[in-house]
C-alpha cells in the first residue's frame, strides 16, 4: 500500500540516559559519532555516513529502561572483517558484551551493552 504522503523514513532514536556526557562521549568512541547539539541535559549525534541521528535526554529513572519496548538497535557493518575491531573498540569504551557469533556463515554479529543498559547489535548482512 502505498502512503498517502512520503518520508525520509525513521530518522531519529531518542534515548533516556543516565549521564548525557558519558553517552555522547561512548558512541564517539564505538561509533566515532559527531556532535550536532549539546546541551544540558540533552545532545544529539549521528554517526558517520548516515543521515540518521540518536538524541539522548537525561533521565535517570527512565535510562535503559526496555518497559517501552525497546529490545535493541543495530547498525549494520559494511565489511563483515570489521567484527573483531568492532567487538574491541566496545570493550574499550567501557561496553559489556552480551553475545558474538555468526548468524550464518559469513554474517558476523556482536550484541552489547553501552553506559545506559541500552543493548546494541553491530551485525554484517549480505544483502540480495
Amino acid at each position: 500500500m502505498k502512503p498517502k504522503f512520503q518520508t525520509h523514513g525513521l530518522t531519529h532514536l531518542a534515548l533516556a540516559v543516565k549521564d548525557v556526557k558519558r553517552s555522547v562521549e561512548f558512541y564517539q568512541k564505538v561509533f566515532g559519532a559527531s556532535i550536532m547539539y549539546l546541551k544540558d541535559g540533552w545532545a544529539q549525534i549521528q554517526t558517520p555516513n548516515s543521515k540518521d541521528i540518536i538524541v539522548f535526554e537525561e533521565n535517570k529513572k527512565l535510562a535503559g529502561k526496555i518497559d517501552g519496548g525497546i529490545l535493541h538497535f543495530g547498525f549494520r557493518l559494511v565489511n563483515a572483517s570489521d567484527i573483531d575491531k568492532a567487538v574491541e573498540t566496545i570493550k574499550a569504551a567501557g561496553g559489556q558484551i552480551k553475545e558474538s557469533g555468526e548468524f550464518v556463515p559469513g554474517e558476523p554479529y556482536v550484541f552489547f551493552y553501552d553506559p545506559n543498559g541500552y543493548e546494541i547489535e553491530i551485525w554484517y548482512e549480505k544483502l540480495p
